[in-house]
């Protein structure tokens, strides 16, 4: 009889544990600055989830580090990652932050000996509701990251309100529990002839709890920290390029202007 007591008292107290603080606030999407991407995303990039960027190509990077300086702001940023990482992708540099518009004095980078390492790092990290975005980056196929470390990581952000997103490099799709999953690879960038350009990416959205999917070219504005529709450059004939407009001209009245 005290045995079942003691049980019920346990049961009622993580009833009441899960009542106060399993459940997640109505938290607003940041919106990503495309309409039709945003539209798709329920408004925008949920917080407090997580979000999965697969790369194929160099560029994807670029993409999650955009994602992860909308998520956090003004707030700190954790970029988690293997040793290896560094090694097989380089290092991480502050001015680039700065370029993307990012804040480099609130850059905390995590690096780690091993995949599990990171994994437990990105746990504690994401505890922490101060911190504004988590920037997991995790290669290949190791088995400490599987379905069960991803419901884990989408646990912890739900509860604390911290964005984490899970950078995949030479990795195939896995089932995991992330809010939403893209395909990422650089695209051709619209700029001058003395300049750079800002950055391009064609990101695919092939993952969304919410439904939607798609298919966009997007260029990021260091500026104000959102995407936009890359702007179509029409630009009028130049006269002096312009090949004449064909007519009769019969090669014998051309000689005799000649001579």
């Amino acid at each position: 009889m005290e045995h079942n007591m003691n049980n019920c008292e346990k049961i009622e107290e993580l009833h009441h544990f899960l009542a106060r603080y399993g459940r997640t606030p109505e938290r607003p999407a940041l919106s990503l600055g495309v309409a039709e991407m945003d539209r798709a995303l329920g408004g925008g990039i949920a917080p407090g989830a997580l979000h999965e960027v697969y790369a194929q190509d160099w560029a994807a990077g670029g993409f999650a580090a955009c994602l992860a300086i909308r998520a956090a702001g003004a707030r700190p940023l954790f970029w988690v990652r293997p040793d290896y990482e560094a090694l097989e992708y380089g290092a991480l540099h502050a001015q680039g932050l700065a370029e993307l518009g990012g804040r480099p004095e609130n850059l905390f980078l995590v690096r780690t000996a091993n995949t599990a390492e990171a994994l437990a790092a990105a746990s504690d990290i994401l505890a922490c509701a101060p911190v504004g975005a988590l920037l997991l980056e995790i290669g290949g196929l190791p088995r400490a990251l599987d379905l069960v470390a991803s419901r884990k990581l989408n646990f912890a952000a739900n509860i604390s309100g911290v964005t984490a997103i899970l950078l995949r490099e030479g990795a195939e799709a896995m089932p995991s529990t992330a809010q939403t999953r893209w395909q990422v690879c650089a695209a051709p960038s619209s700029s001058g002839k003395d300049t750079w350009g800002l950055p391009s990416f064609s990101a695919e959205l092939t993952r969304n709890r919410l439904g939607p999917t798609g298919h966009w070219r997007v260029t990021w504005s260091p500026e104000d920290g959102l995407f936009r529709e890359p702007a179509h450059e029409q630009r009028a004939p130049n006269p002096g390029l312009v090949a004449a407009a064909v007519f009769n001209r019969p090669a014998e009245a051309k000689r005799r202007i000649a001579f």
